[in-house]
Order: structure tokens, then C-alpha cells, then sequence
């Protein structure tokens, strides 16, 4: 099998490629590609056949929305090994489009076209709210995968080690060096200057430190790894998850707080966290300590990170959530 990049192939490349691949029949043809969405991790395409159209994403050496951030190549196949994982069951299956092949040489996936769909990172700049039929289904996703898919003890099954420590590096480390080369008035000015306190805090170092080692152990309980409005997909009115390369097993409460962190982020009433408490079904051995902690350390890496969202609040909204991400993390600033 040759050589494949997607970012410089022809039609008639992709067809011949998808052909060879039995991914399309020889009466199939690529008619035209077009970009999907906002992608950050991945160069994924839409590719229109004749007769209908796929998702194609390959991952390359590097963080597609930062090439110069370097990033495992084998994402890709962590990628497809976890939706060979999820399809056994049929509920959270059922919320993901379906998986059609994996090019292991070439680090390709091809996906379920869902069709004209959007992500729900619109709710960052509105003031909607997530629909309560929404919320529902997303703890049925999570209570699913994250009670079904369960081992006896932590090892290296399917650890996706290599992606996690890239994932610490900007959740627990990135955000709180002072001197890491991103100026975050260019996001929105004075947030530089609010942000000073909390890199310079060595009890919030201290706790990010500690909490970064805990993501970075090996867990029994088959998670998403990045369960956030990106990954949530509208189609044809029904919620998709979507990305799920940075799945292993690890906490359920990472998933858990990494989600309504976000809730925080866009502003949900609190009627959507007490539906979460009310609807989510917690295991035996669920830490609501650690569920605190990380939607504090989600919400600060977002404001004061690399990782920025598209949100429309003053200093004054971020400085409040940032205060709320601490007491979370049980540090005082």
C-alpha cells in the first residue's frame, strides 16, 4: 500500500485510494471534498461521492490547528480502537456515527457521514441552554460507556499513553507557567495580567501537579477523554458524539468534570447540573472530590491556556469563574 496524504490527493487519487481500500465500489466515484467543520487535532475532510459521501481523517506528526505543537501519530488507530470497543453496545454506539475502516500505514479513519451537522460550540457566544432532552442523552452516553466497559484492574490495555501526556502537558502544566510564550491579551486584553496570580500560586501548582498524576495513571473504566461541546454533534435533530481519540481507561470523573466545566463555560442554569447529579449513574467507587477538581483545572486551562474557546464574557465573568475553578481545587487565591 502506497503512501497516502490526504491534504495533497486528487479526486480521482481518492477515488482510486477509497477503491483499493473496498471502502467504495468501482461504480462510486469521489466528486468533490470540502472541510467538515473546525477540526483541531486531525486533517479531516467530507468526501462527496456520487451516491453519497464519507468522513475521512488522517493524523499527521502534528496538531493540525497547531502544526508547530507536536502530536502522536498513532492517535488515529487509539481512534478506531475505541469505536471497535464501543460497538458492542448498542446505546452508546447508537449516539456515534458508525466506524467504516482504518488505514493503520497511513493513519487514516473513515466515518459516517452524519451530513450537514454542527457541534454545539455555538452555545460558547449565545445564551442558549442545552436542551434538557440533551443533557439526558449525554448521561446516557456517559453512564453507558463508562458502566460498561470496565476492567478488573488498571494495565496497559488500552492505555493511549503517549496522547494523554500531551493532553497533561496543557491541562495541568501549560497553563500555569508564567513564561510559556502565549500572550493572552491577544485573546482579550487584561487577561494576561489576571492570569499572573494563578500562574504564580504554588498551592495551585501543587494541586495541578497532583492531579495531573492521577490522570496519568491507568484506570478500569473505558472513558471518552475529551467530552466537551466540540465533540456533541446536532444531526437531523439528534446529539452524536463524536472524536473520541483520547479514549482509554482511566477515571469516570474526568469525563464527568470535563463536561459540566464546560457547562460553567457556556453558562447552563443550574437546573442542568442537578439533572447530571440526578441522571448520571455514579459506580460504587466514584470520587466526587476528584470530579471537582477536575472541572476546576478544565475550566482554568480554558481561560488561562492554549486551548481557548470562543467566549463572549468580560475580565470580571472570567475572574469569577476562575475564583469558582479554585474553590473546586480547594486552593485559595
Amino acid at each position: 500500500m502506497k503512501k497516502m496524504l490526504l491534504h495533497k490527493s486528487t479526486t480521482e487519487q481518492l477515488t482510486s485510494y477509497l477503491r483499493e481500500r473496498k471502502i467504495i465500489t468501482l461504480l462510486q466515484e469521489v466528486i468533490e471534498t470540502e472541510k467538515p467543520g473546525e477540526g483541531n487535532m486531525n486533517y479531516t475532510i467530507r468526501i462527496k461521492l456520487n451516491d453519497g459521501s464519507l468522513i475521512v481523517k488522517q493524523s499527521n506528526p502534528y496538531v493540525e490547528k497547531y502544526p508547530s505543537v507536536p502530536a502522536p501519530q498513532d492517535r488515529a488507530l487509539a481512534e478506531a480502537a475505541f469505536y471497535k470497543k464501543i460497538s458492542t453496545n448498542s446505546i452508546v454506539a447508537a449516539m456515534m456515527p458508525s466506524f467504516i475502516g482504518v488505514d493503520e500505514m497511513n493513519f487514516i479513519n473513515v466515518i459516517e457521514d452524519l451530513g450537514e451537522a454542527n457541534d454545539l460550540s455555538f452555545l460558547y457566544q449565545s445564551k442558549d441552554q442545552l436542551q434538557p432532552t440533551d443533557v439526558l442523552s449525554l448521561c446516557d452516553y456517559l453512564s453507558e460507556l463508562h458502566g460498561s466497559f470496565v476492567i478488573e484492574k488498571p494495565n496497559d490495555d488500552f492505555s493511549n499513553i503517549e496522547l494523554r501526556k500531551l493532553n497533561h502537558e496543557h491541562i495541568f502544566v501549560y497553563p500555569f507557567m508564567e513564561d510559556n510564550g502565549f500572550d493572552l491579551d491577544t485573546v482579550q486584553v487584561g487577561l494576561q495580567e489576571l492570569s499572573l496570580k494563578y500562574k504564580r500560586s504554588d498551592a495551585l501548582k501543587n494541586a495541578a501537579q497532583t492531579l495531573g498524576e492521577q490522570y496519568l495513571l491507568n484506570g478500569t473504566h473505558l472513558i471518552h477523554g475529551d467530552f466537551y461541546h466540540g465533540s456533541w454533534v446536532n444531526a437531523s435533530g439528534k446529539l452524536y458524539v463524536i472524536d473520541p481519540e483520547f479514549g482509554h481507561y482511566g477515571a469516570p470523573e474526568f469525563d464527568l468534570g470535563v463536561m459540566q466545566a464546560h457547562f460553567h463555560l457556556t453558562g447552563e442554569h443550574t437546573s442542568t447540573f442537578e439533572l447530571v447529579e440526578k441522571h448520571y449513574k455514579k459506580s460504587a467507587s466514584f470520587n466526587q472530590d476528584l470530579c471537582d477538581a477536575f472541572i476546576g483545572i478544565e475550566i482554568l486551562r480554558r481561560l488561562i491556556g492554549l486551548a481557548q474557546l470562543p467566549l463572549k464574557m468580560t475580565i470580571h465573568e472570567k475572574e469569577l469563574l476562575l475564583q469558582k475553578a479554585c474553590s473546586l481545587l480547594k486552593v485559595n487565591i
